[in-house]
């Protein structure tokens, strides 16, 4: 009889400790939204990502369409508002507002970047997470380093490029390791190598290889670690545009259709915003609203539809949009036309974006042929555990994902 007793004791002892009456609940699982800048889908299939391409076997992926401009901060501002620029405000990684005459926003000037008044449009869901006793950090995203409606995330990293992606990893697994009663449970993490080696050296390029290599070896640090410290995650893995090459072969030169002291060149490239100077609107209109080789302008109030953009007073009064390929200059270019850009039209298959997403709360969900990047911020709040704030998303979407 002994033998047979010590049996159902260690069976007893062996026991799960979430199965005895009275236990404290499970954690819940951390989720994390990474951001790998400029990250084409197609990159995953070049057989250089293996750990993203585990996760991906074991979670949900589809090409993501990103919001008209293919830009770094009005996208990665959507993301997390479910808002197209539009409405949330950043309408490009440069603009101006005729409620501060005389200012402009971009981002080497942190006076303006750093500004709450640039960024108050809209709630990122980090501010909402906050507000509803969440704790979240921020390792690294536009518009975390700002006090959006006078909140930021308890933990927060202002943005140096010479911080090393080891390093940032390691900022997100000290999170982790701390108690519970201040660990966060809203996590971002941003990249920047893939879309820097894209730029300078085009989408095919060895280099710009090695950077996606490099970002798969640090995303399987990341989930090593979280496994060590026996942490569940839902992870998000995301990215604001894809990447078109670009040549000195393909440029149009505003020069060559009105003098630049006409207008203040907002932003140029794949897409140029352009304010007239006062009293020169017409000169301008009839240089610029004419049929150009390779290039189409309009009046803000009379871009396409879809775009869903040009309602913002924060939109440049003309906003010429070039063909894939190509970008819009003015005099000598600020850097050589060579490499990769974005900007275009987001309907340019070169432009989309990157979605990723593995974890448990994906075990029965399933993913559809192509997301919009309006679609992720419902996700977002489901996973964090908060009411949405009015959006532009479909919550049909999330539910999806999420085997609802």
């Amino acid at each position: 009889m002994i033998r047979p007793l010590l049996a159902l004791l260690a069976l007893l002892l062996a026991a799960p400790l979430s199965a005895q009456p009275g236990d404290a609940p499970a954690e819940p699982p951390v989720t994390i939204l990474i951001s790998i800048d400029g990250f084409r889908p197609d990159y995953l299939d070049r057989g250089i990502t293996p750990n993203l391409a585990a996760l991906r076997a074991d979670g949900l992926f589809a090409p993501m369409r990103p919001s008209f401009p293919t830009k770094t901060f009005p996208n990665h501002y959507t993301i997390v508002t479910g808002l197209r620029p539009d409405r949330h405000g950043i309408t490009g990684n440069a603009m101006i507002d005729p409620a501060r005459p005389g200012e402009m926003f971009t981002l080497g000037d942190p006076m303006q970047s750093l500004d709450a008044f640039w960024w108050d449009e809209a709630e990122p869901i980090w501010v909402t997470a906050e507000r509803a006793g969440i704790r979240t950090a921020t390792m690294f995203w536009p518009g975390s380093e700002v006090a959006i409606h006078e909140v930021r995330p308890q933990d927060w990293m202002r943005f140096d490029q010479h911080v090393s992606n080891v390093q940032r990893v390691n900022v997100v697994l000290d999170w982790m390791r701390r108690p519970a009663e201040i660990r966060p449970l809203f996590v971002t993490l941003y990249f920047d190598t893939v879309d820097t080696a894209g730029h300078r050296y085009g989408v095919a390029a060895p280099e710009t290889d090695a950077a996606i290599a490099e970002i798969d070896t640090r995303i399987g640090e990341l989930v090593d670690g979280l496994a060590a410290l026996g942490r569940t995650a839902n992870i998000v893995i995301v990215s604001d545009h894809g990447m078109e090459d670009v040549d000195a072969a393909r440029v149009i030169q505003l020069d060559d259709f009105i003098d630049a002291a006409s207008y203040i060149l907002v932003e140029s490239g794949p897409y140029a915003a352009i304010e007239p100077v006062t009293g020169t609107d017409d000169r301008v209109a009839d240089a610029l609203l004419v049929p150009h080789d390779h290039m189409d302008c309009r009046r803000r109030e009379n871009l396409p539809a879809p775009l869903e953009f040009g309602a913002n007073p924060r939109v440049a009064a003309i906003v010429c949009i070039a063909e894939p390929g190509w970008v819009i200059i003015q005099g000598e270019p600020r850097w050589p036309v060579e490499g990769a850009a974005h900007g275009w039209d987001n309907t340019d298959p070169q432009m989309r974006a990157t979605f990723l997403a593995t974890g448990p709360a994906f075990t029965g969900g399933g993913a559809p042929e192509e997301i919009d990047n309006i679609d992720v911020y419902p996700l977002l709040a489901r996973l964090v555990g908060v009411a949405p704030l009015p959006n532009q998303g479909d919550p049909a979407v999330a539910a999806e994902l999420l085997g609802e």
